[in-house]
């Protein structure tokens, strides 16, 4: 669609990377009211959010990694490219590694967790949509073939170049269906944290929500890698339905409820 915002001598800003770091930082800047109303420390917990990025950043690629080992094991040489670099990743791996570390810092900085990870909640699903609204802009996570009237088709040669995404082709628009649903969960889970609530509570809801929304929208995927288990499941599905199990267990678990 527009996968380059503008290029000069080869260089280029791509618009995926704009939109996932405008992304990032309105999350950031949410989180961090957010902390404040809830009586943390907006500095320490703007501060993890940062760190926990970063391991997400990470977590991401080496997902990757594990997801495409086949290739990889037998292009041993594209772990190095730029093609590598700029890919995305796989958002499971950079949330699975980036919850694993945040838990890790607020233990070290005496963070409730509870309290502080539903301050991170809305802000994840805001900056989800966005992010997943650069993924149409540069033609990544395309879906498969559809005859519906709502189609994409991509015609830009360098989309396909970058992302390998096929051209002149009916598309599901994969990455909308998931911006929408992550603007819903948005919605769904600021309106909550602003209602009496139990710690762990808005968490709950954003994981349950936004991994379903996954799970769904990868019915309308192309898939790059064979499923795993010879199964109908994809490896994101498999890693959504161990999510909504956390997410589920932050709902279900009994905590005191604040008073009124």
């Amino acid at each position: 669609m527009f996968p380059k915002l503008f290029g000069v001598d080869g260089f280029f800003l791509p618009t995926y990377g704009v939109l996932v770091a405008a992304g990032f930082l309105v999350a950031l800047w949410l989180t961090g009211k957010l902390a404040r109303q809830s009586g943390l420390n907006p500095d320490k917990v703007t501060n993890l959010g940062v760190y926990v990025a970063l391991a997400g950043l990470i977590g991401a690629k080496l997902f990757m990694f594990v997801v495409d080992f086949e290739y990889y094991r037998k292009n041993p040489g594209e772990i190095f490219t730029m093609a590598t670099l700029q890919a995305g990743g796989v958002f499971y791996g950079g949330l699975l590694l980036a919850l694993a570390v945040g838990y890790w810092l607020m233990r070290r900085d005496k963070l409730p967790p509870a309290t502080t990870l539903d301050c991170f909640a809305p802000g994840l699903a805001l900056g989800q949509a966005l992010g997943r609204i650069g993924c149409f802009a540069a033609g990544c996570c395309w879906g498969t073939e559809c005859d519906r009237s709502w189609a994409v088709t991509f015609r830009d040669p360098e989309a396909n170049r970058l992302t390998g995404v096929p051209l002149m082709v009916a598309l599901h628009p994969s990455q909308i269906y998931e911006a929408i649903l992550y603007l819903a969960v948005f919605a769904v889970v600021y309106w909550r944290f602003h209602k009496s609530h139990a710690p762990g509570i808005v968490m709950g809801w954003y994981l349950v929500l936004a991994a379903s929304a996954r799970f769904l929208v990868e019915f309308f995927r192309f898939h790059q890698q064979s499923l795993p288990f010879g199964g109908p499941l994809s490896t994101a599905q498999w890693t959504a339905l161990a999510l909504i199990a956390l997410g589920l267990f932050l709902l279900l678990r009994r905590t005191p409820q604040p008073a009124q």
